[in-house]
Parts: structure tokens; C-alpha cells; sequence
């Protein structure tokens, strides 16, 4: 086991690598959480991160939840695909957790925050990207306190990363906008756009 409790096996992988990304509040876990419980087809690449965990997310399923000194040594040890600090912690794609699904013959999908899909999209060239978008900005600050996990100042900084994060949908192949009270839709769509992929006639196929 590498550090952090992570498997670590040889050899190459292929498949398709979804990204699914947006702003902090969106709704990623909510559509990865439809997704499971109606069995879709799909193997996932837990986030490793040095946050605490909020009520009700499980260890290895949500996230990884590492320490300080956990995260830096699977750094250091060349295991996190990318990395980025959001907000004051840590977050990073273990690369043998992907590595290991695609092995399994499943198609990937990936939920990293804005900035980490960027480090993604130059590392991973056919990764298929989708942007999930709130109607608008000011739809954010209610999610955000619905979930109750940060301090004002903390959601204050989070809806002001929003702003830029927004800005940045033209770099995505698709844009899902996840209305409030409307999931069920929102996955629909993104089921569409992996069905739509893996019908290519040349897929967009990673290997890493």
C-alpha cells in the first residue's frame, strides 16, 4: 500500500476519463451519488484530500481523507496524478486508484475543482471534460449554507472563487447547468454525454 492507504499496482491503463468540474456548491457529489445508486456503468477516482470530512461522507467512497503529513508523502512518493491547495486544504487524484479502474474495464469519472481539472486536462489530452454550472452565481450562496460545513468568511471566499471559476466554461467540452430541484435532469444530460462518447467511432480513449 502507498502512502495514505492508497493500492499501488503496475503497468498501463486505457479507457474514457470523464471530468466532471465546477464551483464549489455545484451539486459533483449529488450527480456522483445519482449515478451510484442507479447503477450506472461508471467506476470513480476518489479525491484525496486534508479536509476534515463533513456529516454523512465515508471515508474512501467521498474522499480519501488524509492527513498533513499523509498527503505530502503520497506527494512526495509521485502517487497524486495533480494537486492543488482550494481553500486552505489539500486536494490531489491518487494516479493508481484511476490507474486501477480503468484496469477493471470501466470508464472513469474524475471530480476535481476547477483548478485541478485544468492541471488534468494537460496531463490527460483525450480526457472528455464537463462543466457543471449553477443558473447563476447568486443560486450558490444558498447551497452553500444549506450544507452548513464552512464559516461565512469561508463561503464568502468560496462564492468569490466561483465568480473566476465561471469564466472558465468555453475551456470544457460540455456545460450542464444543475438547476435547483431539477438533479434528475442534470444527470440525464451527463449520462447522454458519456452514452454520446462511448458511441464515437474513434473514442477519445486515455492511457495512462
Amino acid at each position: 500500500m502507498s502512502p495514505g492507504g492508497i493500492a499501488a499496482v503496475g503497468g498501463p491503463a486505457t479507457g474514457l476519463v470523464f471530468i466532471l468540474s465546477g464551483p464549489s456548491g455545484v451539486g459533483k457529489d449529488t450527480i456522483t451519488k445519482f449515478l451510484r445508486t442507479e447503477g450506472f456503468p461508471l467506476g470513480y477516482c476518489v479525491t484525496a484530500t486534508t479536509r476534515p470530512p463533513r456529516p454523512g461522507e465515508i471515508e474512501g467512497l467521498h474522499y480519501h481523507f488524509l492527513g498533513d503529513k499523509e498527503f505530502a508523502a503520497l506527494l512526495a512518493a509521485g502517487g497524486l496524478l495533480e494537486h492543488a491547495e482550494v481553500h486552505g486544504r489539500n486536494y490531489g487524484i491518487p494516479v493508481e486508484n484511476l490507474r486501477t479502474a480503468l484496469r477493471a474495464g470501466q470508464d472513469v469519472m474524475v471530480t476535481p475543482d476547477v483548478q485541478g481539472a485544468a492541471t488534468l486536462r494537460g496531463k490527460l489530452e483525450n480526457a472528455i471534460t464537463i462543466f457543471l454550472a449553477p443558473p447563476s452565481l447568486e443560486e450558490l450562496a444558498p447551497r452553500l449554507a444549506y450544507r452548513n460545513s464552512e464559516t461565512l468568511d469561508e463561503r464568502a471566499l468560496r462564492l468569490e472563487t466561483a465568480a473566476r471559476e465561471m469564466e472558465r466554461q468555453h475551456e470544457y467540452d460540455y456545460v450542464v447547468v444543475n438547476e435547483r430541484g431539477r438533479v434528475d435532469e442534470s444527470v440525464a444530460k451527463i449520462k447522454a454525454i458519456i452514452i454520446a462518447e462511448r458511441c464515437r467511432v474513434h473514442p477519445h480513449v486515455v492511457t495512462l
